[in-house]
Order: C-alpha cells, then structure tokens, then sequence
C-alpha cells in the first residue's frame, strides 16, 4: 500500500550495524528540510532534545515508522511537529510520543532523491 502523502513516513532498511539504520522518507511534511525520496542515516538512542529530526513508532499506529522534529518534553514524552505544518499529522493530533515508541535520531542524509551525497540539513 502507498503510504498517504500528508505523512512523512519512513521505510525501514535495517544495516547491519545494530546502532545505525538507513530509512527512505516518503511524504511532505517534513518539507524543505527532508524530501520524499531522502534516505537518511538514523542513530538508534531515546537520548533525543529539542531540535532533533527523530524517527518513532506513531501513536495508535505501531506498523507506522514516521520523523518529525522535536518540540519539547512533555510529563508524557516528546512533543514532535512536521516542518510543514499544514500538510503534518503529529503531536496536535496524536499527542506526545512516548520515549519507547522512540527508534533514533535522523543524523545525515545519505542520498537525496535525485541523487548525490550531502550531509544534514
């Protein structure tokens, strides 16, 4: 199944490496800063802080890996918004994202989705 296009999903590709994972981005609420067609170079931590892009198991949804950058902290967990809020499902709709639900930081891109190697936005 195609993934909705309001959601910046991400399509796991396990390394071999147990603390490093690559994921492909697919969606547009992460826009300019993450592109659908990005593959991003993810660090496995729940040590995450405000300001960091972070890929987690969405709320109700444990099939749906998806990034979103981190707000605050919350009693909770992490308040999580798209950089494109018009076109993001996160924290306003679902709440806080439990520290578990957390996979890892996104820490460089490994490929843009034209092409070509660049680091982190």
């Amino acid at each position: 199944a195609e993934p909705s296009p309001d959601r910046a999903v991400l399509l796991r590709k396990d390394a071999h490496v147990r603390w490093l994972t690559t994921v492909a981005i697919a969606g547009t609420s992460m826009e300019p800063a993450l592109r659908s067609g990005d593959w991003w170079l993810v660090q496995r931590t729940r040590a995450v802080r405000p300001g960091d892009v972070i890929a987690f198991w969405e709320p109700g949804r444990v099939d749906l890996l998806a990034v979103k950058r981190v707000h605050h902290a919350q009693a909770d967990g992490w308040w999580v918004l798209g950089d494109s809020a018009q076109s993001s499902i996160d924290s306003r709709q679902y709440g806080a994202v439990a520290p578990d639900a957390v996979l890892g930081r996104l820490v460089m891109r490994v490929r843009r989705s034209s092409g070509g190697v660049s680091g982190r936005s």
